[in-house]
């Protein structure tokens, strides 16, 4: 009789297992709420596409105001592996930035890897711009919409998916969805080698060999850290060749962070090497860790913290000011 083994897993998030079957632990999520705003801002769920699983929550502002709102479509982070728009860290940092901003959010809930590996999820952060192009006169929520003010973000590996979805819009435009800005925030970067602040031993080691995991996990099979959606520096020429240039870019990293290198070098390749932007910021959380706004926001009592109230402002200055 045969018999099942953990043959990979992050604790407390999920394991998966030899046959192939993945169990994911229950995360504190928050339910939508469309009919009764709190905290300035209500949110919907609503379906992207049935056959794929690939779902969204809108968040709109509790504002009378009748002036067009930006829309900013978020990924989610989680190594590819873990997370859901209901995550209560996600829907709290995206509520608070949709209030204070005074902008509609659309945050999709992409297809997860090891089940649905790379590309899946950029097919899906694709798909949502085509599901907001098709759909902009359609949803009630989207009324208000002003398409040709689109705005992409996300973090860790979030952010990973806003610069590969980037890649193939700059390639394929979504008709009808003008994109201003990108806002990549601790990007989920790597590489066969070691970087800068991946190389500190201790806890750094130890993170470090959790994104080894999580990019085993969701990688094509048999592809390495070198593969392009890991490593951007081993793109294709002829993809940047095919490729219009991005729009203006903001980079976040957080000066604890192991990725704080990969972000640093991210924001140097799109106006350097890769050519891609022109118009790039990088911003240094200094004393923060990976990822700390979701975190701040999944805990009641740093929801409000000095550095998440900091990057929501400046992300609400870069959509004012484009």
């Amino acid at each position: 009789m045969s018999s099942t083994i953990v043959v990979a897993e992050v604790p407390g998030f999920l394991q998966v297992f030899s046959d192939g079957s993945v169990k994911r632990f229950p995360l504190p999520t928050i339910a939508a709420s469309p009919d009764h705003p709190s905290d300035g801002f209500k949110s919907k769920d609503v379906v992207i596409d049935a056959g794929k699983s690939v779902t969204a929550r809108i968040f709109l502002p509790d504002t009378t105001s009748t002036r067009p709102l930006p829309v900013l479509v978020y990924y989610h982070g989680g190594g590819f592996c873990i997370g859901s728009t209901a995550w209560s860290g996600f829907h709290g940092f995206v509520g608070s930035l949709c209030a204070k901003a005074q902008v509609l959010v659309v945050s999709v809930d992409y297809r997860l890897a090891p089940e649905h590996r790379i590309p899946a999820a950029y097919d899906d952060g694709y798909l949502s711009l085509q599901w907001l192009a098709r759909n902009g006169a359609g949803e009630p929520w989207l009324e208000g919409a002003d398409l040709s003010r689109v705005f992409l973000f996300g973090e860790s590996a979030g952010g990973n998916i806003v610069h590969n979805v980037m890649l193939r819009v700059a390639r394929e435009p979504v008709e009808g969805v003008e994109i201003k800005g990108l806002m990549v925030i601790h990007p989920f970067f790597g590489s066969e080698g070691r970087v800068g602040s991946e190389l500190g031993g201790g806890e750094a080691e130890k993170w470090v060999r959790m994104g080894d995991l999580l990019w085993q996990l969701s990688l094509p099979e048999g592809a390495d850290r070198d593969h392009p959606a890991c490593n951007f520096e081993k793109m294709p020429a002829a993809t940047m060749e095919r490729c219009k240039q991005f729009p203006a870019v903001m980079v976040f990293v957080a000066g604890l962070d192991t990725l704080k290198d990969r972000g640093v070098m991210y924001a140097e390749f799109l106006k350097g090497k890769g050519g891609l932007a022109q118009d790039v910021e990088l911003v240094i959380a200094e004393g923060e860790n990976h990822g700390f706004h979701v975190y701040n926001a999944a805990t009641d009592s740093q929801a409000d913290s000095q550095a998440t109230r900091l990057l929501i402002t400046q992300m609400t200055d870069f959509i004012n000011q484009h």
